[in-house]
């Protein structure tokens, strides 16, 4: 038996097809030249953006969006090898897929809002986001599905129409200067002056705190129990912000301590009167 015959043998006959081993090498050497193509791409991409730091999150989405592509050519290719014809499948099933349709719309709102997301980059692969009041950065960004991680180190999945519906802060593109501001209430009687002076001393040596914009202080309300300041201050360390907070706080009740400023607590004032007659 020489090769031809080898190439030429029938493993599956049904009616006018027949499935042969030169099919089966066929697809077989189609799903190699492409997880090779797809290698090469992936080296030339990620190799591309490795020192710009400003575009390392756009490689991911480029590769995402020619990989899904190339494999789409290929097991049409593939499909074609073994006799299916893409089109007569589709044009005889097209009752069958709107049915499917109808009840996976929403599978097919996250793949559309993924195709969006990989094309327009208004959300890229490590940017900071807000989704849902939670805060983290996105590791993966896929056509259904997009991979976050937060500040405790839990990976979300969320649907990526979240992403297109639903409101969204990206951190990420905001200036590199973003304000925040930390609150704290004084005891009646303190010196306000003083209070604003100890306030802004929290903020002098911290890395993490821009010195330009500077940062400055609110008197913001009478409280019931306090008076209420505000400390505003500029970082871009949006992602690490709530232990910055915690690292200004923490200098606020020092230096609070050391000049003798009280940080009250909530208090009521209880007057009894006697409804007794003598």
């Amino acid at each position: 038996m020489n090769l031809n015959e080898i190439l030429s043998f029938q493993l599956l006959t049904v009616q006018e097809y027949s499935l042969t081993i030169g099919n089966l090498l066929m697809m077989l050497v189609i799903f190699v030249v492409t997880k090779l193509i797809l290698r090469i791409l992936k080296s030339i991409i990620y190799k591309r953006w490795k020192s710009n730091k400003a575009d390392q999150g756009k490689r991911h989405s480029i590769y995402a969006i020619l990989k899904y592509f190339i494999w789409v050519i290929s097991i049409v290719l593939m499909l074609d090898e073994i006799g299916i014809n893409v089109t007569i499948l589709i044009a005889s099933s097209a009752a069958l897929f709107i049915g499917i349709g109808l009840g996976l719309q929403e599978m097919f709102k996250d793949l559309t809002s993924g195709i969006m997301l990989l094309f327009e980059g208004t959300i890229e692969v490590a940017d900071v986001v807000e989704v849902d009041g939670l805060i983290g950065r996105v590791v993966e960004i896929g056509l259904r599905t997009s991979k976050v991680v937060t500040r405790d180190e839990i990976i979300m999945i969320i649907p990526n129409h979240k992403f297109i519906s639903e409101r969204v802060i990206n951190w990420s593109h905001n200036f590199n200067k973003t304000r925040f501001h930390v609150a704290v209430g004084v005891a009646y009687g303190s010196d306000t002056k003083l209070v604003k002076e100890a306030l802004l001393e929290c903020c002098r040596d911290m890395n993490e705190i821009f010195d330009q914009p500077k940062p400055f202080v609110r008197f913001t309300d009478f409280g019931e129990s306090s008076l209420d300041f505000q400390l505003f201050f500029w970082s871009e360390y949006v992602f690490e912000i709530e232990n910055i907070k915690s690292e200004l706080r923490f200098r606020i009740d020092q230096k609070f301590r050391e000049k003798g400023i009280e940080i009250p607590f909530p208090q009521r004032d209880l007057h009894i009167k006697s409804g007794l007659k003598n």
